[in-house]
């Protein structure tokens, strides 16, 4: 970061790539993107390059879509062990975060690095919040077999320090009925990077059935903020907003709480 600021900082960086922004959106300080971005200069350009000359061909994370992401799902692939980048795997299921803790070490677990670990309920509305567990650790009985990286699935989100082939956003999430809450122990799910790629292999007849037996969640927050979060935050695709504050004159009247318990 030291010798990112000295070859320029932000305002040289935005200024090599002005070309894709819009400089007439005004910002914070009241000048447009466009007039902050004056007399902006590249000063070391080994730090911040020439587009023409990449250090990488590709950027650091993409954007997946599939039968197990139909709005996407996102993976920092520079993060992620190239071996991983096209992976076939049955699926092995934790239902939340708590079971996950349960269940992840438990010697009775049946799971290789083949499989493809998958945590449900971590999203927007199921966290709540979208937590930060997408970068959850590895069994302890793989781990201990010298692996260090398996294909992980969740819709929460994870550290943009964090290390590992971990498939995050996944949306719609798994609370609202997404495919992700449709997967079940030993499903195959097919991750394909470089083609943009996530797919749950199971016949869509099948799907059908689960999704006519899926159970929304029972909630049990009818007032206060929780009430108000899960009923008008969007999903991860759409930002994790409030529906209520998107721009338009009606959008206030969005705001209401689910009915009064009986």
């Amino acid at each position: 970061m030291e010798d990112f600021y000295y070859a320029g900082g932000l305002r040289a960086l935005m200024s090599e790539i002005r070309d894709l922004l819009h400089l007439g959106c005004l910002t914070a300080n009241g000048k447009s993107i466009g007039a902050n971005l004056e007399g902006a200069r590249v000063i070391n350009p080994e730090v911040i390059r020439d587009r023409t000359r990449p250090l990488m061909e590709n950027g650091g994370t993409a954007i997946l879509y599939g039968s197990l992401a139909p709005d996407g799902a996102v993976i920092k692939t520079v993060a992620a062990s190239p071996h991983l980048w096209q992976h076939t795997g049955p699926a092995i299921v934790f239902e939340d975060y708590a079971d996950y803790e349960k269940r992840v070490n438990d010697p009775d677990l049946e799971v290789d690095e083949n499989c493809v670990l998958v945590l449900k309920n971590a999203g927007p509305q199921g966290g709540p919040g979208m937590p930060e567990w997408g970068n959850f650790e590895l069994p302890k009985n793989i781990l201990e077999k010298g692996v260090r990286d398996m294909v992980r699935i969740s819709d929460s989100r994870m550290s943009g320090t964090a290390y590992g082939a971990c498939v995050l956003h996944v949306a719609p999430e798994s609370y609202v009925g997404g495919p992700l809450a449709l997967v079940r122990n030993g499903d195959m799910i097919q991750l394909d990077i470089p083609n943009r790629r996530l797919d749950l292999l199971v016949p869509e007849a099948e799907m059908a059935k689960r999704r006519t037996a899926w159970q929304p969640p029972v909630e049990t927050e009818r007032r206060g903020y929780l009430a108000l979060y899960r009923g008008h935050v969007t999903q991860a695709n759409l930002g994790c907003d409030f529906d209520f504050l998107e721009p338009g004159p009606d959008n206030a009247k969005k705001i209401e709480f689910p009915a009064a318990l009986p």
